[in-house]
């Protein structure tokens, strides 16, 4: 609090120009600035090379699922959207601003979000509730010609499946073989199974309040149906608790959510990410004592941090580089193995299975990675 009371505010805006004299402001404001904004009407493509659209992310929010927190409101979801930007632009240089919106509907806010199109150059939408929220990203995608990040989907599932690629290799065992459960079915835990099923990992089964999602399931909105389509094709019936001899167990819910019984009758070399935060699923001791071979959460003071930090700043920085306007899985599997091989084999260990933050690699390892992937 002290800290937040002496800086009043994370970020701020910069300059990139300085006005010195007439002469300056004469180029940089009026008259010369007409000449920019009248070959932009001729061709609105030169907006990303004559202003700041290039570098911008609005990040977006109704402040209805706030970290933890929940439904706060827009005014205190503020601090968090501001930490998300100047983590984006230490990491990645990235000019982002954080879009408050006193405005619940998605109707509204989809039409909010389209009216500021004009500014940025991709939106990151953040901390919005589920269901809601995937009909906003569903109409934007459709209707915005910028990249419409969810970094609590896409985000979570790219540093997943990163964190997964390493940990597999250090237990040798194949993704087309393992077995693995997704405890959470929200927007982390949705977008999880999906990358994880567009990766080729066939075996998997995502549980929510209810038990198993799967075509016995008559109760299921889109979303979950979407989940049932494309996860347990042996059509398991029965709750986290039932669920035996597991390669993997990905938590995406809420403290508690994974039973002991279920980690302890695990395969061999068993893999386990407790990604509720600020209290994981399981804690450390208990991934310890019940047998884990590898285990990763989204804590920031334990090893193996499953954290979009390493994601959100280099992803959007390569969609604006790259001038990508549609995500796809191909450009999140390939930002996954761009973060998982800036780890080398020396580097490699059960204790860290995903670079950190701060590894100035990742950044552009996310890059190259998504720009050989189109």
């Amino acid at each position: 609090m002290e800290l937040h009371k002496k800086i009043k505010g994370k970020i701020s805006i910069g300059q990139r120009a300085e006005i010195k004299d007439i002469k300056d402001l004469s180029m940089l404001y009026t008259p010369g600035v007409a000449r920019p904004s009248e070959d932009i009407k001729k061709n609105p493509e030169l907006v990303y090379d004559l202003t700041i659209k290039r570098n911008t992310v609005a990040v977006v929010t109704d402040g209805t699922r706030v970290l933890g927190l929940g439904d706060i409101g827009p005014e205190a979801a503020l601090p968090v959207m501001e930490g998300k930007a100047l983590i984006m632009k230490q990491f990645a240089d990235l000019d982002a601003f954080p879009i408050c919106l006193k405005c619940r509907s998605a109707e509204e806010i989809v039409e909010v979000v389209k009216c500021i199109e004009p500014v940025f150059g991709a939106i990151n939408l953040e901390d919005i509730e589920t269901p809601k929220v995937f009909e906003i990203e569903e109409k934007l995608i459709e209707e915005l010609n910028i990249p419409v990040f969810h970094d609590d989907q896409h985000g979570t599932a790219i540093v997943t499946l990163a964190g997964l690629i390493n940990a597999l290799k250090l237990v040798e065992k194949k993704k087309e073989k393992i077995k693995v459960g997704i405890v959470g079915a929200g927007s982390a835990g949705y977008a999880i199974a999906k990358l994880l099923s567009a990766y080729g990992i066939e075996h998997m089964v995502v549980f929510d309040s209810k038990g198993a999602i799967g075509k016995h399931r008559k109760d299921l909105p889109k979303y979950k149906q979407n989940i049932a389509d494309i996860t347990n094709k042996d059509n398991f019936t029965g709750g986290i608790k039932d669920f035996m001899e597991a390669d993997v167990i990905i938590g995406a819910s809420s403290p508690g959510t994974i039973p002991e019984e279920t980690i302890r009758n695990m395969n061999m070399d068993s893999i386990v990410f407790a990604m509720a935060n600020p209290i994981p699923e399981i804690s450390e001791e208990q991934a310890k004592e019940w047998g884990v071979e590898i285990f990763g959460t989204g804590r920031s003071d334990w090893k193996n941090q499953i954290n979009n930090a390493v994601c959100f700043p280099g992803f959007l920085r390569a969609l604006l580089d790259l001038r990508i306007v549609k995500i796809t899985d191909e450009i999140k599997i390939a930002a996954a193995e761009g973060i998982a091989n800036t780890l080398t084999e020396k580097e490699l260990s059960k204790d860290k299975i995903v670079p950190d933050v701060f590894d100035e690699r990742v950044v552009g390892n996310i890059k190259k990675a998504i720009e050989s992937a189109i």
